[in-house]
């Protein structure tokens, strides 16, 4: 087991230790196997924990880093707030420049650099996102398991499920008020999710065109709500450019995490000459 000193943790998407989604990280897992970084994961309580091996064979200029993450309940193929958390706590370690994390899906370019208030920020680049349709009958089983009517949804946001390194289902809420109330059944939304191998669902809703708030309920994660979930806004960015609502480059602030009383900022940007959605957010460390 790891020590727990070993064990970093920041939040991500925020620029204090109040606010944003809290992540583990461990620079250095040698001799952990899955179940071993699994139950690291249990043990901090957070909804993911990263962990980073370094790879030899870099190269010159570029660090790489093999990267997993765990939840309390399962190894996930993604996670952006952690992949942000991780990326500032090797800036704050090696000072600041460009990485490459390798997941099962491909290469997470990143940047870091110190803002004018000097803290650190991250940007990720996502692996090439897609969008595919949900089923009626799957979208009925996902408002059913929220408790939300078809009436309450925003006809111009259509449901999708929407994928850059995990899989998320989009169900766009018609006002503030009806994202704002979120109880719902956890185990059938868990349920669903598990059948149609979804990370979270992303409950969405539109201020302006170039603003949205956000909810994630994770059960599959045994988590009720993320208060800010990077892989989330990059499958929402190749969303809303697949839907032709935005067209690059763009830049969208999310808001996610203002009911949960934990507010985070995840910034990203669509460009005009790539697939790939870039996240950007700052991340600090919590003190312990």
């Amino acid at each position: 087991m790891t020590p727990p000193e070993r064990v970093l943790r920041y939040a991500a998407f925020t620029e204090t230790p109040e606010g944003g989604n809290p992540a583990g990280v461990v620079l250095d897992p040698r001799g952990m196997d899955p179940e071993e970084m699994l139950a690291v994961a249990r043990e901090v309580g957070y909804s993911e924990t990263a962990f980073l091996s370094s790879r030899t064979t870099a190269d010159a200029g570029v660090r790489e880093y093999d990267i997993r993450y765990f939840s309390p309940e399962a190894e996930v193929p993604f996670c952006g707030h952690a992949t942000i958390a991780a990326a500032v706590a090797l800036a704050e370690r090696d000072g600041p420049g460009d990485l490459t994390f390798h997941i099962g899906a491909g290469p997470v370019p990143l940047r870091t650099s110190r803002d004018a208030a000097d803290g650190i920020v991250a940007t990720l680049t996502s692996v090439v996102p897609h969008i595919e349709d949900v089923t009626a009958a799957d979208l009925a089983a996902a408002l059913s398991a929220l408790d939300w009517d078809p009436s309450e949804l925003d006809s111009g946001l259509p449901s999708k499920i929407a994928y850059a390194g995990a899989r998320h289902l989009i169900v766009a809420a018609g006002s503030r008020a009806r994202l704002a109330e979120l109880e719902y059944d956890f185990e059938a939304l868990k349920a669903l999710m598990l059948r149609l191998d979804l990370t979270t669902v992303s409950l969405v809703w539109c201020e302006c065109d170039d603003r949205y708030h956000v909810r994630n309920p994770f059960p599959v994660g045994g988590v009720v709500e993320d208060p800010a979930t990077g892989a989330a806004a990059a499958a929402f960015g190749a969303y809303l450019r697949e839907l032709g609502l935005v067209t690059g480059p763009a830049t969208i602030d999310i808001l996610q995490g203002q009911d949960m009383g934990r507010p985070s900022r995840l910034t990203i940007d669509i460009a005009a000459d790539r697939l790939e959605i870039a996240v950007t957010g700052h991340a600090v460390a919590i003190r312990t």
